[in-house]
């Protein structure tokens, strides 16, 4: 890792793999998926996409997920996540997938991704499509779970890319997604306890930031959307008050980096603040020297 450092010029902590066991696992979603995006629902291999970010020189952070509860789909093992680390060190950090549902197996499975495979984090957990209320104190030992072993959780927030465009939404129920209360009673009750709110959270935009800004432990990533389309507002907090704890995330495959990052080259961040959201922020917030 040491070799590549010192050129390194941007850490995307939102990747999903789009190998065939993740297109498997993602069910009639992967095409639904594919087709709101507007991109090709091709299988790229770890190694295929280790390479597309050397080329970039920069890291990426792996994001596995299940809703085996709700969807009955067997999702990818973290050990695959676990596998790309460690063949990949200079490019990936890998986060592991739970199903909040599965309790006590969710609880052992967090304390294996910190003891066994090494993993820094947990998601992506996405409320929506595993239809669950992020601050129901049935999840509470979960989420005491990951503070207590340091690792820092991505929960998707706002407006789901799964179902969107379809009829009833393929049954995915946005009220989950909603900032405040739900991930904001976590935030409050588990300070210590890092928490990446995902995406600009539209329609809930201003809770997201108004979390973030009220809570130091809770970062916003800037993924899924393009950059072109961010309102005015998160652009102003970005480049300003929350400038510290802002993330570049492209939501890869479902937005190409080259084009977030010419998006983002053309919005009015300063110039001291850049480098922040791209690099220097994920570093303070993953340890990396």
């Amino acid at each position: 890792m040491a070799a590549l450092m010192k050129d390194l010029v941007a850490i995307d902590v939102h990747v999903h793999p789009k190998g065939e066991e993740w297109i498997k696992a993602s069910g009639k979603r992967a095409e639904q998926m594919a087709a709101y995006f507007g991109r090709e629902n091709k299988v790229v291999s770890m190694d295929e996409l280790a390479d597309q970010y050397r080329a970039r020189k920069m890291m990426a952070v792996l994001m596995n997920s299940t809703d085996v509860t709700t969807s009955g789909l067997l999702p990818v093992p973290n050990d695959r996540i676990a596998d790309a680390v460690r063949k990949h060190p200079d490019v990936f950090i890998g986060f592991g997938a739970i199903d909040p549902h599965q309790g006590k197996i969710a609880q052992d499975e967090i304390r294996r991704c910190h003891e066994e495979l090494g993993l820094r984090g947990l998601g992506e957990l996405n409320p929506g499509r595993q239809r669950f209320y992020a601050n129901d104190p049935a999840f509470y030992p979960l989420w005491d779970e990951a503070s207590k072993a340091g690792l820092v959780v991505l929960f998707h927030t706002g407006m789901m890319g799964a179902g969107a465009g379809t009829p009833g939404g393929m049954g995915f129920k946005l009220k989950y997604t909603r900032p405040i209360p739900y991930l904001d009673d976590v935030a409050a009750d588990f300070p210590d306890l890092r928490i990446i709110a995902a995406h600009p959270a539209w329609p809930w935009q201003e809770e997201a930031l108004a979390m973030a800004r009220h809570k130091s432990n809770v970062y916003i990533d800037l993924s899924g959307w393009a950059p072109k389309y961010f309102p005015a507002e998160l652009v102003q907090y970005a480049n300003t008050i929350l400038q510290d704890r802002v993330l570049f995330g492209s939501d890869w495959p479902a937005i190409k980096v080259e084009r977030w990052m010419e998006e983002f080259a053309a919005l009015p961040i300063k110039p001291e603040v850049r480098p922040k959201i791209l690099l220097a922020n994920a570093k303070k917030l993953f340890g990396i020297e």
